[in-house]
């Protein structure tokens, strides 16, 4: 029997890596908590402060702010120098700025609310049932929105729409338009601003999510509670679907009727998580977090849901294009991609 020799080197420096994701895992809550008390927003352009300034600015406890602090300084978020920390313009573009593309607050809160729900997946994975998104925390479907907005906001109406073929002058005119799986509505309402001449619906069967969109939407868009499956409506210029394919328990039936809910000259803009097709083409940091939610949130939705195919968050272009084959549709093209994101058009 052979004996295998271990590489203390190898040991080593495996478990000074885990220790550097220990320090990642407490982070993200840090995030969470700089976001909600608003100190990164404080740090932002305010220079080198002390922890008595940031609490004085914050109306918070110096002490607590004082840990964070370090804890942000030791994991590179700002930097420290006598007794004074800074927040980097660049870092503030990700950190306090909601309106910059590289705004990442709303991931941690998203990621954070995952992890809390632990307990309920490890448990499915001995059973092999679901956990639905609605069985989820706020803070997920309020992270999801602030996760994705910013990609959304400097994206979809500067460069995705126009990549369509003659979409972008239809909505110009007047078109009607269906953002299915729209969540809190921001893709919705971020169409719906940049093109007023048409009309904007949103569906989601998720009930708090279409609530908290109804109240945002100031007569601008109509949301209603509706599934993929039958959310109503016939002859749609252009049907939207942001994030949310790969969630769906039955794709292929989805797809099909968003094909029977569009106009004969109609469009869907599919926009999905990047991936590549094979497993070797995602094994890198993006990659890494979407199959790590897709564990916890998106495979799990889908397998709560009848047919449960879970294609996950990392499906790749090759298996999308097989469901919308399978719907009926004849052409799939990509037309714009992202760090994060597939752009993918599709027509009848």
């Amino acid at each position: 029997m052979s004996t295998q020799t271990i590489d203390e080197a190898k040991v080593n420096a495996f478990v000074m890596n885990a220790v550097s994701e220990l320090g990642a895992t407490l982070n993200a809550a840090l995030v969470v908590i700089g976001d909600r008390l608003g100190l990164y927003k404080a740090m932002a352009g305010a220079g080198a402060l002390t922890p008595r300034e940031l609490a004085d600015r914050t109306q918070t406890n110096e002490r607590y702010v004082r840990e964070w602090l370090n804890a942000q300084a030791a994991g590179g978020y700002v930097t420290y120098a006598d007794g004074r920390y800074t927040l980097p313009a660049e870092h503030a573009m990700a950190l306090a700025d909601e309106n910059s593309p590289a705004f990442l607050p709303g991931a941690f809160q998203l990621m954070t609310a995952a992890v809390r729900d632990e307990p309920k997946i490890a448990e499915a994975f001995k059973s092999g049932a679901g956990v639905g998104w609605h069985q989820h925390s706020h803070d997920l479907f309020e992270g999801c929105e602030r996760f994705f907005r910013p990609g959304y906001q400097h994206n979809l109406t500067q460069s995705w729409i126009p990549a369509l073929d003659g979409v972008e002058d239809k909505l110009r005119l007047g078109a009607r338009v269906a953002d299915v799986g729209c969540g809190h509505g921001a893709s919705t309402l971020i169409m719906a601003d940049a093109y007023p001449a048409s009309d904007f619906r949103g569906f989601d069967y998720h009930g708090e999510s279409i609530a908290a969109a109804t109240q945002k939407a100031d007569q601008r868009a109509w949301f209603e509670v509706a599934s993929a499956q039958d959310f109503p409506g016939k002859g749609y210029d252009l049907v939207t679907t942001f994030d949310c394919l790969h969630d769906m328990g039955d794709p292929v039936s989805a797809a099909r009727h968003i094909r029977e809910a569009l106009a004969d000259d109609g469009t869907w803009l599919l926009v999905e998580p990047f991936a590549g097709d094979t497993v070797e083409e995602n094994l890198n940091p993006v990659g890494r977090v979407y199959y790590a939610v897709s564990t916890l949130v998106c495979t799990p939705a889908s397998l709560s849901q009848e047919v449960g195919l879970a294609l996950g968050a990392q499906a790749g272009e090759a298996r999308l294009r097989d469901v919308v084959t399978a719907a009926g549709f004849t052409r799939m093209t990509r037309v714009a991609e992202t760090p994060f994101n597939l752009v993918l058009e599709v027509r009848p």
